[in-house]
């Protein structure tokens, strides 16, 4: 990526301006626009942010001071007398740290650049850690990360499975046994950085709106991992949901004679979905591996079809293990949505895997501290 290029999509802003923070706001308002288009001259900013020049240029010296941003020269073709300077986002003046809790045997993260690149991984092995094991080895994990990098951490971000609420307390986490646990104010304190926390889907619908391909309709990111879950951004902006659990859509029952699941109800779509689960089905002797892929496919798409036209979604992302998802349960999925809606409700919708991969969470993650440490997604 070049310092030309335009970084990633922006989430509609949300909340009220307060006096004392307006400095912050018009620092955000600036990096928002190179964010969102690319370098520009201190007058294009001024211009497009309606701020004074004079306000303009001293947030400009201050972000060039702090290494934030970059001066890059005179556009290439400038008009007659003196050429403007355009300054850009530099994005390997920081660092951010994103972790993805979400995966069934290991917690993953990496040493992500403030355009979404990722510049060095690490992970660590669960062998069956729960509970307060379950912590140490996130604490030991972003520790490593930390070592890893030579630049300014401006933050860390987690991708966590279960209910998050706002200060970054996991209140419930079934698949690690985890109640309550203040995992941002744990991290905070051993790493002495700004932490951000937020259940795993939401933190991968992030990433995808972000620096993703989506659209600018509504964006459905389900993300398969040792859980399922659901992030959605409608409008430009996340949604939260009553008490912060919208999107746990691993917990419709879809089975009541089915399999117990970890919620201690029986027949959730997670008993089907969930990747080891489904990987353990598919690897039975003797099974069709594709037709179990397809069946679940059609459950799925029979859970999405209600979602689907009740909010008119232009995109659903599946975000999780390739080799599972992309293939005849997706195609099983996309083919039954559009059979269960209208067509007014299906026209347009785009239903595929995410384009970034495994990443998506830790670059989420990623714009879980851009977001909160500079005001830029």
């Amino acid at each position: 990526m070049t310092p030309h290029t335009p970084v990633g999509r922006p989430l509609r802003p949300r909340g009220k301006l307060l006096q004392e923070d307006a400095r912050r706001h018009h620092r955000s308002l600036l990096l928002q626009q190179l964010f969102r288009e690319g370098p520009a001259s201190r007058a294009d900013l001024a211009r497009s942010s309606g701020l004074t020049r004079v306000t303009v240029s001293d947030l400009v010296g201050e972000m060039l001071a702090e290494g934030f941003l970059a001066e890059l020269g005179a556009p290439a073709e400038s008009r007659v007398g003196k050429p403007p300077t355009l300054v850009g986002l530099a994005p390997d003046s920081h660092h951010i740290i994103g972790l993805d809790l979400s995966e069934t045997d290991r917690m993953s993260g990496a040493v992500v650049n403030l355009a979404g690149t990722v510049r060095a991984r690490h992970e660590v092995h669960l062998d069956g850690a729960e509970g307060e094991r379950a912590v140490e080895l996130v604490l030991a994990l972003a520790s490593q990360l930390m070592t890893m990098t030579d630049r300014p951490v401006l933050g860390v971000g987690v991708g966590s499975p279960g209910v998050v609420d706002a200060n970054g307390t996991v209140v419930d986490a079934p698949n690690l046994a985890w109640t309550d646990v203040p995992l941002a104010a744990r991290l905070a304190e051993t790493l002495d950085v700004p932490v951000f926390v937020a259940n795993d889907a939401n933190t991968a619908v992030l990433g995808e709106h972000t620096f993703g391909e989506s659209g600018d309709g509504g964006l459905m990111v389900l993300r398969v991992g040792t859980g399922v879950g659901a992030g959605l951004v409608l409008g430009g902006s996340l949604l939260h949901g009553h008490l912060g659990a919208a999107g746990e859509i691993g917990h419709v029952v879809v089975d009541p004679e089915g399999e117990r699941c970890a919620c201690s109800r029986t027949g959730c779509l997670e008993t089907l979905l969930a990747a080891p689960r489904l990987r353990r089905r598919v690897g039975e002797p003797g099974v069709d591996g594709p037709a179990v892929l397809a069946e679940v496919g059609t459950r799925l798409g029979e859970v999405l079809a209600p979602v689907v036209a009740a909010l008119n979604l232009h995109e659903i992302v599946l975000s999780g293990p390739a080799e599972l998802l992309d293939g005849p349960l997706l195609d099983a999925a996309d083919r039954t949505i559009r059979e269960r809606t209208m067509p007014i409700s299906s026209t347009g919708l785009a239903v595929r895997t995410s384009k970034l991969g495994e990443d998506v969470v830790v670059v989420g993650a990623a714009v879980l501290v851009l977001a909160g440490e500079l005001g830029v997604s």
